[in-house]
């Protein structure tokens, strides 16, 4: 079997991971590196906690584990109320003082006080659970089919329906489920109420970054008996567009300045861009009220570069210690923007040359002294003095000569005098000088 895996990615994304768990003190975690363009899946690394405090390969968390995504499901939803155009990004939401109620429960920012109005893009690039949330339940309430309708056309209640076994199964509820409440539609806005794998995540972050087209993840490239190719894991688009050219170019642009002036400015560099959207999802939760001692999962997904993206990311880091930190930014964003600038920096994307063809006016010149001999010696001895051994030896050899060479550098006397007729296998001593 043929892997996508690039030994080199995998070391990069593995040890990065590694290394942030380790700090953090977490339970366990994932990273996940897709090519853009194809789908292949170039690194994977899934490390679980024991109970000594080391790592290992435990479970594969980014194919079977679903979860509560939190904040990077904002771009699923913004991706739907931009399709259905009942905002634009400049549309304004008053977040107020950063706290909103819903039926008695509350939806609260992360800055207290709030951001006050902004623009839909601002809310999106600062994780405003009020802002995103006021977005969706003002525009939804009335018919929540229709935001559900819109995800499911990007096909986020479906499988990727990869070879590996155990994928799984995302969970987005219905308004005729026995699930759903009153709180069903704005608790989804933000993250919470659905549940989604790491490479379903990435996937479709895969696809906005890929300009609307959905690609099944690759794991192998090919299947071989010897030299002979048995079976051949070709390109398999799921969904040519998950949402119009217009829409993507808005997101991406959001998510772009999530790392210029978001959530993500900590990991901002001016060397290399990236775009992505933070995630930190509160977890062990009862539904009368949060957790005195919550636990947190932090994540960052994203593309890079941002202009002509080559490879998609997701950072999953589960239960981090919280007297360590615990928000995306802090805790998974550092793994990202690690794989991001090694394979940068180590793995370059691209070389560019300004031209295949380069002039020497030296060579063109011995080249028509070559070539001019041989169109004008046919069956005569052509003149081969200060001409190269090399040059002279293939010249001669192709006119039927039999050459025998004596010293090295360039011919300084023909035993054979120019413009002599010579025969097949005649034989010619050059001396060189």
């Amino acid at each position: 079997m043929i892997s996508t895996i690039d030994v080199n990615i995998q070391d990069i994304a593995h040890h990065a991971l590694l290394a942030q768990l380790e700090k953090y003190e977490a339970d366990h975690g994932t990273v996940v590196v897709m090519e853009t363009k194809t789908g292949e899946i170039k690194a994977i690394s899934n490390l679980g906690r024991t109970s000594e405090g080391t790592y290992y390969e435990k479970l594969n968390y980014a194919v079977g584990e679903t979860h509560e995504p939190g904040s990077t499901f904002k771009l699923m939803a913004m991706v739907v109320a931009l399709e259905d155009k009942v905002i634009d990004t400049s549309t304004v939401v008053d977040t107020e003082n950063g706290i909103m109620s819903v039926r008695g429960y509350k939806v609260r920012d992360s800055r207290r006080g709030g951001y006050g109005k902004i623009s839909a893009a601002k809310s999106f690039e600062v994780s405003s659970n009020v802002g995103v949330v006021k977005l969706i339940y003002d525009n939804y309430k009335d018919n929540p089919q229709k935001f559900i309708d819109g995800l499911q056309r990007m096909n986020l209640n479906q499988k990727l329906g990869i070879s590996i076994k155990g994928e799984g199964e995302p969970y987005i509820p219905k308004p005729d489920d026995k699930k759903w409440s009153a709180l069903s539609l704005p608790w989804m806005a933000y993250g919470y109420g659905v549940e989604i794998t790491p490479l379903q995540t990435l996937s479709f972050y895969n696809a906005i970054a890929n300009n609307g087209v959905l690609l099944k993840p690759r794991f192998i490239k090919e299947v071989r008996e010897w030299d002979k190719v048995i079976e051949k894991n070709e390109l398999t688009v799921l969904n040519p567009s998950i949402c119009s050219q217009e829409t993507v170019d808005k997101v991406k642009a959001m998510m772009e300045n999530v790392l210029v002036r978001g959530t993500a400015k900590s990991l901002y560099s001016p060397n290399f861009s990236m775009a992505g959207k933070t995630g930190t999802a509160q977890t062990e939760y009862w539904m009368e009220g949060w957790n005195s001692n919550p636990r947190y999962i932090s994540s960052f997904v994203g593309y890079f570069p941002a202009d002509n993206p080559k490879y998609t990311s997701i950072v999953i880091i589960h239960k981090p210690n919280n007297k360590v930190g615990y928000y995306g930014a802090d805790v998974s964003g550092p793994v990202f923007k690690r794989i991001a600038q090694k394979i940068y920096t180590d793995t370059p994307i691209e070389d560019a040359i300004e031209s295949l063809e380069v002039k020497n006016d030296a060579s063109s010149k011995d080249f028509e002294k070559y070539y001019a001999a041989a169109q004008s010696a046919k069956k005569l001895m052509p003149n081969v003095v200060g001409m190269p051994a090399m040059d002279a030896l293939s010249l001669l050899e192709n006119l039927g000569l039999s050459v025998r060479i004596n010293g090295k550098g360039k011919v300084k006397n023909q035993s054979i005098p120019a413009g002599q007729k010579i025969k097949n296998n005649q034989q010619v001593a050059l001396s060189l000088s």
